[in-house]
This record gives C-alpha cells, sequence and structure tokens, in this order.
C-alpha cells in the first residue's frame, strides 16, 4: 500500500512540474487594472494616455492608445530575464485597430537589461532594447518589424539585423496576433531531401503505362491512308493507373551523387599579363566575427514606446514563452474567439452596404465627384455634373463610368480654357489718316468715310452687346438644384 502511495505522489510531482515547465514566462490579459504592475513613462514627451478599455463588441479588456498625435511609453520588468540562447523562445502578443493605422505605431519592444541605477519611469526611445516586433505603418513604411539586435564580440558595438521580407500590416479594423518563435539551433538544412529508403509501393503497375489508346475512338471515314498516314487514336489517361499506386516502369528517386565532381575542365592558370583595375588592397575585417549560433542580450523588460497619429490601439495578451504549444493554447482560448465574432460582424456589414447599394469605395468616389462640382470654373456645368452624380448614387453598378464622365467634362473644360476657350477680344482697329474730301464730294452731313468708320463702330458695339447678353445668358441660367453638399 505504501509503495502504491508512493508512486501516486510521483506521479503528481511529475505532472505539477510538467505543467509549471510549461508555463508562460510572462502573460498580461489586462483582465486586471495595469496600474502598479506596469510604469507609465514621466519623460516630457510622452503626454499619451493608456487606458484599460474594452474592445469594441467584446467583454475583454486590453491596454488602449487613448488620443490622436501622441507618444506613448509604458513598461513592464520582468522577475527574472529570459535568455534567447539556451532554448525556444515565444513572443506573442495581440493588437487590434480599432479605427485603422494611416500613420503610426504598434510594435513592442523587448528591453535588455539595464546599467545599474536605471529607473523603469526614465523608459524612452533611447531604451537599449534587443527585439522590436510588431505593425509600423506611415508614409512608405508599410510592414512588421523584427528587429534583433546584436552584440558585436570584438568592437562591443551593437548591430540590428531586420527580417528580409517582412509582411504588411493589415488593412482591416480585425484583432490580429503577432507570433515569433526563436531557437538557438541556427540551422541552414534545406527544407526537403530525398528518402533513401523509398521501397516501390505494393500494387505498383510496372507493365501498364500511363496512358492508353481510347476505345471508344474510330478511325474517320474519310481517313486515307496514303494521304493522311496510319491513323492513331487518341490517348486517355489509363484507369487502372488511376486504382493503383502507380503506372510504368518504377525508378528510385534521385538523390545527390556524393562523388559527383562534374566535368572535367583544363585548369585555369593566372595570365602573367593581367593586372586589372587597380583598387585599394583590402585587409582582414577587424570587426568581423563568427559564431556557432546566436549571442543574443536577454530580454529584461516589456515595454511599448510608439508615436502615432490614430487613437483607438489595443494592445492584450502579451506573451513570452518557451513552449510553442503554450502560446498556440492561449491564441485559440482568448483571440479566436473574437475574430470569429468580428469577421462576422464585418461580412455583415459589407452585406448591409451592398444592399444599400454603395460601397464604401463608391461612397469615396462620389465624395470627390461632389467636390469636383464645386470647382469654380465648372459651374456653367455644375446642375448637370451634380445630376449625373445622383443618378449614380442610385444604380451603383454605373460609378465607373459616372466618374469617367465627370472627368472627361473637367478636362475638356479645362483645356479650353487653357488653349483657347474663351472668345477673342475684338482686334484694335490700326489707325488710318482721313485723306481730305473733295469740293465735290462734301455735304453738311460730312464725308463717306466718315460715314463707313460710324458703321464700323456701331456693329463693333453692337457685337460687343451681343457677346455681353449671351454671357449673362449663363449666368442667369434656369436655377440649379440645391445638391446633398448644400444641404
Amino acid at each position: 500500500m505504501m509503495g502504491g502511495r508512493a508512486l501516486l505522489l510521483l506521479l503528481v510531482s511529475a505532472l505539477l512540474v510538467q505543467i509549471r515547465a510549461s508555463d508562460p514566462l510572462l502573460y498580461e490579459s489586462f483582465d486586471e487594472d495595469f496600474e502598479g504592475r506596469w510604469v507609465v513613462s514621466k519623460k516630457d514627451e510622452y503626454q499619451g494616455v493608456w487606458k484599460r478599455a474594452k474592445s469594441d463588441g467584446h467583454e475583454d479588456y486590453g491596454l488602449l492608445v487613448s488620443e490622436k498625435a501622441r507618444k506613448y511609453a509604458i513598461i513592464k520588468e520582468l522577475e527574472e530575464p529570459v535568455t534567447l540562447k539556451d532554448g525556444t523562445v515565444v513572443l506573442q502578443f495581440e493588437v487590434r485597430l480599432q479605427n485603422g493605422l494611416e500613420c503610426g505605431g504598434a510594435y513592442i519592444k523587448y528591453i535588455r537589461p539595464q546599467e545599474a541605477g536605471w529607473d523603469a519611469k526614465e523608459f524612452d526611445n533611447e531604451t537599449p532594447y534587443t527585439i522590436m516586433f510588431g505593425p509600423d505603418k506611415c508614409g512608405s513604411t508599410n510592414k512588421v518589424h523584427f528587429i534583433l539586435k546584436h552584440k558585436n564580440p570584438k568592437t562591443g558595438k551593437y548591430v540590428e539585423h531586420h527580417l528580409k521580407f517582412p509582411p504588411s500590416v493589415p488593412y482591416d479594423k480585425l484583432s490580429h496576433v503577432y507570433t515569433a518563435i526563436m531557437k538557438p539551433d541556427n540551422e541552414d538544412a534545406p527544407m526537403e531531401i530525398e528518402d533513401v529508403e523509398a521501397t516501390k509501393p505494393e500494387g505498383w503497375l510496372d507493365d501498364e503505362p500511363e496512358e492508353i489508346d481510347d476505345p471508344e475512338a474510330s478511325k474517320p471515314e474519310d481517313w486515307d491512308d496514303e494521304e493522311d498516314g496510319e491513323w492513331e487514336a487518341p490517348k486517355i489517361d489509363n484507369p487502372k493507373c488511376e486504382e493503383a499506386p502507380g503506372c510504368g516502369e518504377w525508378k528510385r528517386p534521385m538523390k545527390q551523387n556524393p562523388a559527383y565532381k562534374g566535368k572535367w575542365h583544363a585548369p585555369l592558370i593566372d595570365n602573367p599579363n593581367y593586372k586589372g583595375i587597380w583598387k585599394p588592397q583590402e585587409i582582414p575585417n577587424p570587426e568581423y566575427f563568427e559564431l556557432d549560433k546566436p549571442d543574443f542580450d536577454p530580454i529584461a523588460a516589456v515595454g511599448i514606446e510608439i508615436w502615432t497619429m490614430q487613437d483607438g490601439i489595443l494592445f492584450d495578451n502579451i506573451l513570452i514563452a518557451d513552449d510553442e504549444k503554450v502560446a498556440t493554447f492561449i491564441l485559440e482560448k482568448t483571440w479566436k474567439p473574437k475574430y470569429e465574432v468580428e469577421k462576422e460582424k464585418e461580412k455583415a456589414e459589407e452585406a448591409a452596404a451592398a444592399a444599400d447599394g454603395l460601397s464604401e469605395f463608391q461612397k469615396k468616389v462620389f465624395d470627390i465627384l461632389y467636390k469636383i462640382a464645386d470647382v469654380r470654373f465648372l459651374a456653367p456645368y455644375k446642375t448637370k455634373i451634380i445630376d449625373v452624380i445622383e443618378k449614380g448614387e442610385k444604380q451603383p453598378n454605373i460609378t465607373i463610368g459616372i466618374l469617367v464622365s465627370v472627368v472627361v467634362v473637367f478636362v475638356t473644360v479645362l483645356f479650353r480654357i487653357l488653349f483657347g476657350g474663351k472668345k477673342p477680344a475684338a482686334p484694335v482697329k490700326p489707325v488710318v489718316e482721313a485723306k481730305k474730301p473733295k469740293a465735290t464730294e462734301t455735304d453738311g452731313a460730312g464725308s463717306s468715310g466718315d460715314k463707313v468708320e460710324k458703321e464700323d463702330d456701331e456693329k463693333e458695339e453692337t457685337g460687343d452687346k451681343v457677346e455681353k447678353e449671351e454671357d449673362e445668358k449663363e449666368e442667369t441660367a434656369a436655377p440649379r438644384r440645391r445638391s446633398r453638399r448644400e444641404t
């Protein structure tokens, strides 16, 4: 009986040790208030206010970036530093960009041990870190950072190693989880190797071809062997091969030949006449070093130090673990149910928008078109342009056609203005020296030349009057209908 109890106690102890070994090294769910456990930077430039808030549509809490156009800094020191060279380390956290992300960061910095006397309240952009991981988007930058800082053992300088092909930041407003798994093996082995122990599958049909003549095909009646050559039935896949592991001669899969040296060529020797282009002589790089495996500084704290133009960024479920299964378990338990709810809501909103006839893209297009209609030199055409736009809002399937039409009108009117769209002014009449009339041609009313000049002047005045009336008609056209922009 005593032996049975001892065995039971041993099994329970082993189970507890296993559970404890798989516990997270750090897990922050923000189910409780973060004050007292996280330290907000007291540096003057960090005016952003951190808040504990619920994720939109959920009962789950997170750490919220509450204001726009602010710098934020907050840090949590670990009870014990986490080493990055003795085993697997998993970094994972959840971020939801509830108002999108046009310009700002949503990444986490994993801080290395600081010098003696350092105070967490001094945390800022200059605080040295080992890893920076997470989304960052502004201008041409749009990527999920993963930066490792490594200390050169020869010089003592730290060098950054960036992810070569970082993914882009998700454009939606859903909850996303970012996970980085680091292993100390430093392997460079290929993903696949040939199976040297491969054997031919049982039932392989060596004598069966992969294709056979189509049994349903027949030689056409108008086929002439002398002119068309010998008729051959078209091929089809051999149905026997579909039932068997394969057909035809079986061959072992190929593998790299360890004795391969390549085709022999006569060895090359240095050309005694070649000097090449002169360049400075190279010397050994004093900063060069090699390592059997990475030797990164430990992680002593986790900090969020960002400058963002967006509010509504929500951090949650920050995790450091030494077991991938722990990270997967927490992901499935915390993030997945929320994401599924958010995804369904997004689909419903898209369906409702489609039912309303206008997508978000179409709304933006029509907003731009209304702004174009307000352009000053399009005033004579504004009523017609608005009519077209409103027609497009009622018939969303012709959005592109409406856009093209308005752009054509815009370009056409602009072209006329720039290249002769206005009526040219009447040319200045050259001054002609009047000739003295002969006595026989004079009369009390003046000369005939004066009369002609007077008629010309009257015509010019009449033309100016007509042109002025036409301009007034355009300006006093039928009263335009008020657009939705003016109501």
